[in-house]
C-alpha cells in the first residue's frame, strides 16, 4: 500500500470548516483505493502568529520539510485585525511568500472551469459563456515584483519613499514558458501569451523568452495579448482562452478576475509547483466575516485536493472522479449561502452538508 505524507494548514477565517471537508474526501479516497493518507496538522498564517509568535513557525517548516505534499487553507484577517501583526509578520508576508520561497513554488495553475450546467453562477450573459467556461490560468510566483528588492524610506526633503523592483532573468521566464507550452500541447495546442510589452521592459525580455522557447514547441500556437486587453476579453469572450500564461502580479489579478467570471473565487482550486515540492490552495481569501458559520463552499478547496490527487500522486482517474462528484452537487440544484442569493432556485445546504453530498456522489463512482 503506497502512503503519502500530507501537511494540513488550516490557515485563517473558514479555513479550518473547508479543510474538514478536504479530509473527509481525502479519507474516502484512501478507503477507495487502498492508499493511506498520513495527514499531519500544521499552523500556518494569522493564528499561527497568534499561537506560536511566527505566521510560518519553525515546527510548520518541519512538517512541510517532510511532507509529500502540502494542502493549505485560505489565510489572512479583516484589514483592522491585520494592524495587531508587525507588517513583515503579516500572513501574506511572514507566511505564504515565504512558502513560496522555501519550496520554488514557480509554477500556480489556477483553472477557471463552468461547465453549462452551472452556469447561473456566473455574472456573464449566457450568450458570452456559450457552452461553458474552461481554461486554466499559468502564473509565475516567485519572481516579478513580489519578490523584486524592496526599499522604504525617507527623501532629503523629508518625504516618504517606497522602490519595489520588478525582476526576472530568463532562466525564470523559461522554466515557466516551458510548463506553459507543455500544457497547452496536451490539451488545445494554443497559448495565450499575456505582456505589457509597451511599457515594461520586464515584458520585452519575457516575451523574447516566451518566442525562443516555442521554437521547441512547433505543434503549439503562441498569442501575445497585451495585459489590459485580456481583462477586457475575459469578461467579453472568455470561450477564447485555453492556457494562459503571465508574469506574477498580472497572474494574481487575473485570476481573480477569472473567479469574478465564474461568480465566485469560491469556486477556483489551484497547485503551486516547485521542482519537489507542491502545495495546493483555494484562490480565495479567509472571509472571516462569515467565519463560523458553515455557509462557506468547500469546492475550491476539494477542488485542491482533486488537483493534488492528480499532480503529486498520479491518481488521475480519482482525481477526475472528485471532479464529477461536485459537479453532479450543483447539478442537482444545491448550493451553500456564499454562492447563491436567498431568492435563487436552488437547496440552500451547509459547509459540511456539501461536503456530505460529495463523498456520497463519489462513493457511486
Amino acid at each position: 500500500m503506497n502512503t503519502h505524507k500530507i501537511a494540513l494548514l488550516d490557515g485563517d477565517g473558514i479555513g479550518p470548516e473547508i479543510m474538514a471537508e478536504a479530509v473527509k474526501i481525502l479519507n474516502l479516497v484512501a478507503e477507495r483505493n487502498q492508499v493511506n493518507f498520513k495527514l499531519e496538522s500544521g499552523a500556518f498564517g494569522a493564528t499561527a502568529y497568534f499561537s506560536h509568535g511566527n505566521s510560518f513557525p519553525d515546527e510548520t517548516k518541519a512538517l512541510c520539510d517532510s511532507a509529500d505534499a502540502i494542502l493549505k487553507g485560505p489565510i489572512g484577517l479583516s484589514h483592522e485585525d491585520s494592524k495587531k501583526i508587525p507588517v513583515d509578520m503579516q500572513p501574506e508576508r511572514g507566511a505564504l511568500l515565504p512558502l513560496r520561497r522555501r519550496y520554488d513554488t514557480f509554477a500556480n495553475f489556477r483553472p477557471v472551469y463552468l461547465p453549462k450546467d452551472i452556469a447561473h453562477f456566473s455574472p456573464l450573459k449566457a450568450e458570452v459563456i456559450g457552452d461553458g467556461i474552461d481554461f486554466i490560468i499559468i502564473r509565475e510566483l516567485v519572481g516579478g515584483l513580489y519578490f523584486g528588492n524592496k526599499e522604504t524610506g525617507v527623501t532629503e526633503s523629508g518625504k516618504r519613499f517606497v522602490t519595489e523592483s520588478l525582476e526576472y532573468d530568463e532562466d525564470q521566464i523559461a522554466r515557466i514558458a516551458r510548463v506553459a507550452f507543455e500544457t497547452a500541447q496536451k490539451r488545445q495546442g494554443v497559448l495565450h501569451n499575456i505582456h505589457k510589452s509597451n511599457v515594461l521592459k520586464s515584458s520585452v525580455l519575457w516575451n523574447e523568452v516566451m518566442e525562443e522557447v516555442g521554437r521547441d514547441f512547433p505543434d503549439v500556437q503562441i498569442r501575445h495579448i497585451l495585459v489590459d486587453a485580456a481583462a477586457t476579453y475575459l469578461c467579453l469572450n472568455p470561450g477564447q482562452f485555453d492556457v494562459m500564461v503571465m508574469e506574477n502580479m498580472f497572474g494574481d489579478i487575473l485570476s481573480d478576475q477569472g473567479g469574478g467570471i465564474l461568480g465566485s473565487l469560491g469556486l477556483m482550486p489551484s497547485a503551486c509547483m516547485g521542482p519537489n515540492k507542491a502545495y495546493y490552495e483555494p484562490s480565495h481569501g479567509s472571509a472571516p466575516d462569515i467565519a463560523g458559520q458553515k455557509i462557506a463552499n468547500p469546492y475550491s478547496m476539494i477542488g485542491s485536493v482533486a488537483m493534488m490527487l492528480e499532480m503529486s500522486f498520479g491518481m488521475d482517474s480519482e482525481a477526475r472522479n472528485v471532479w464529477q462528484a461536485m459537479q453532479s452537487v450543483f447539478a442537482q440544484g444545491f448550493s451553500t449561502p456564499d454562492l447563491s442569493k436567498p431568492e435563487s432556485d436552488v437547496k440552500m445546504i451547509s459547509t459540511d452538508g456539501f461536503g456530505d453530498l460529495v463523498a456520497e456522489e463519489l462513493s457511486k463512482l
